[in-house]
């Protein structure tokens, strides 16, 4: 099945994140897509499409968040016909990191509502676009807050400051509109962030999104989280570079913006949070404020207070919020009780399928009505903010399969998230075996170099139009271990895991120094070798992990996958010493692995079909 060309994760940033658009623009079909004409009043369009007509008005909003009284600027999406006495449902979305109500991706979010019958409230979020404050990051307590005085809007309760009101929003109570949210990436947090305090929404679709930051931009995928990761220091940079330069490209911008000369545009947290990662430093008393305020804007937080039901999507090729962060929130919700199901789409941060021909959603391309993500959104609305009877709004969990050819088939579902079932042992001849009883006895080392050895994915290489070479490690830089060539085709779906135990006196002497920096870091990830050696590493995801102790055995939870490895194709387990799109080792720290038929590394594999 042909692939589309992974985009540079920055580029995406821009793009994705930014107006979170390429994927997820999310406009009408092809054969709905608003004509705009231009009025003489300039806050006011009208828009005409094969499904209906609808007005659009620019409108604002002061709030008090975070301290700072500010105005958000807000578009208002008003379907013909709904007034007062036939109300209709609302939608609120707002947009990805960097971008605005205007970017074409997030007004398309109200172009699709409003041409499908709702009343769409669109806007840019805090501190991005025409909206004043500071960026927060999706702070319940900032941004949530701040969302929840639009759906006071929506509710009829408050006025826009020039005095629009919408009565025409469906209630189910005084002063309790019935009102949705959707969107990705920043656009997606927001929405639980809103849901935690506010329970007057009522349905959430939060797409490509995080659950805890702290691991996002920090991560340790080891099962023991008591030490900080290793820094992805691209995709967090790369944020920082766009949140921080839009005083210097608009120095107009509205004062309640501007924070201070050492951090223009954040709050101050969010500054000391990246100050932190930068210095490559973790010593015990600045770990535990970084980590307790990264966790604080995250759902991992407040998700105990989201009670809206949700449907998570999330993408398989996402090196920024991979598939372990929207199976952590929905493990949450669920436990809770709260109403969730959950979608592993092909697209996220780092590229994907996008092209409807390969059953994909791609809104823009005019297939909501007709892929399988953009069905079950639509089902989800249908059930939560139409209220009609009987709507199956799908399995518990689906997820794409890039090696089917039929678009109708793509997705396959089941009641939950397969977990491993199959054990590869780590043999001392650098194979992988499927019996203890075949593990060679046998030591084998690999030493970090002071520069990066290893490559997985570039987040910067699409901003200074540089391409992203393919991956690779650096022979005496890693270890791997290699299966025979497969009888039958595997299909690995969800989070394989990996217990190791490796050995590094140098390690053994610092680890406890109070630095968690001084701590061992490592790289596991999972490649695909073909019958003609060419080596894929899957969806070019890897697993950082920074040791707790050495001296004691650890499991690595890799990141979710959704891979078939063909028959004939051997599958090959890498530990490697660095990796160039993250932070790594503080000093050279040999490492060796050994392995014995009655102690041995094992790889746990969640195969499906078996």
């Amino acid at each position: 099945m042909p692939r589309s060309r992974p985009r540079s994760p920055l580029a995406l940033v821009l793009a994705l994140g930014a107006p979170v658009a390429a994927p997820l623009a999310l406009a009408g079909p092809a054969n709905a897509v608003p004509q705009t004409t231009q009025t003489t009043q300039a806050t006011r369009t009208t828009q005409a499409t094969q499904t209906g007509e609808y007005t659009v008005t620019a409108l604002k909003f002061t709030v008090q968040a975070g301290g700072r009284n500010c105005v958000v600027d807000a578009d208002l999406y008003r379907p013909a016909g709904v007034d007062t006495a036939h109300t209709a449902p609302a939608v609120l979305a707002t947009n990805g990191f960097g971008g605005s109500k205007s970017d074409g991706s997030t007004d398309a979010i109200g172009k699709a509502v409003a041409a499908r019958g709702y009343v769409g409230l669109v806007y840019s979020g805090l501190g991005f676009g025409k909206s004043g404050c500071l960026v927060s990051l999706d702070d319940p307590r900032i941004d949530g807050v701040a969302a929840s005085r639009l759906v006071d809007f929506l509710a009829g309760t408050r006025a826009a400051d020039d005095g629009t009101k919408a009565d025409f929003v469906t209630k189910d109570g005084k002063g309790d509109p019935r009102v949705g949210m959707i969107g990705g990436s920043y656009g997606g947090a927001i929405q639980l962030a809103t849901a935690a305090v506010d329970h007057r929404v009522d349905a959430l679709v939060p797409m490509i999104t995080w659950n805890d930051l702290a691991y996002s931009l920090d991560p340790n995928n080891a099962s023991d989280r008591s030490v900080p990761g290793a820094f992805k220091w691209q995709w967090t940079n790369g944020f920082y570079l766009i949140g921080e330069g839009q005083p210097l490209l608009a120095p107009s911008l509205d004062p309640s913006r501007v924070n201070k000369l050492t951090c223009l545009h954040f709050v101050d947290d969010a500054c000391e949070t990246i100050r932190t990662l930068n210095s490559g430093r973790y010593p015990a008393a600045r770990t535990g404020p970084m980590l307790a305020y990264a966790r604080s804007v995250s759902p991992v937080s407040y998700l105990k207070q989201v009670k809206a039901p949700t449907l998570l999507v999330q993408g398989q090729s996402d090196s920024l919020f991979n598939l372990n962060e929207a199976q952590a929130s929905y493990n949450t919700l669920r436990a809770q009780g709260t109403t969730a199901k959950m979608i592993w789409q092909s697209w996220g941060h780092s590229g994907g399928l996008t092209d409807p021909a390969t059953g994909e959603l791609n809104i823009a391309q005019g297939n909501l009505e007709t892929s399988y993500v953009g069905k079950r959104i639509l089902a989800w609305f249908d059930r939560y903010l139409q209220h009609k009877k009987g709507v199956d709004t799908g399995p518990a969990f689906a997820y794409y399969r890039d090696w089917i050819t039929d678009p109708n088939q793509t997705y396959a579902t089941a009641g939950s998230v397969p977990t491993p079932s199959r054990k590869l042992y780590l043999s001392g001849d650098g194979k992988l075996v499927d019996n203890r009883k075949k593990v060679a006895r046998g030591s084998r080392e690999y030493r970090n170099w002071l520069i990066p050895t290893s490559h997985s994915e570039s987040s910067l290489a699409g901003l200074i139009g540089l391409p992203d070479p393919a991956p690779h490690d650096t022979a005496g830089t890693y270890l791997g271990w290699t299966s025979e060539p497969l009888t039958t085709a595997t299909d690995v779906v969800g989070s394989p895991k990996a217990t190791l135990k490796v050995v590094s006196p140098r390690t053994e002497r610092v680890q406890n120094s109070g630095d968690a920096a001084d701590k061992l870091v490592l790289f596991a990830k999972l490649y695909d070798i073909a019958p003609d050696g060419t080596k894929t590493l899957v969806h070019r995801l890897v697993a950082p992990v920074r040791v707790p102790d050495v001296t004691r055995s650890f499991t690595v939870s890799l990141p979710g996958i959704v891979h078939r490895y063909e028959k004939g194709h051997r599958l090959q387990f890498v530990i490697a010493a660095s990796d160039d799109a993250y932070g790594g080792n503080k000093g050279v720290k040999p490492v060796t692995v050994t392995s014995a038929p009655d102690d041995t590394g094992v790889l746990e594999l969640p195969v499906v079909g078996e």
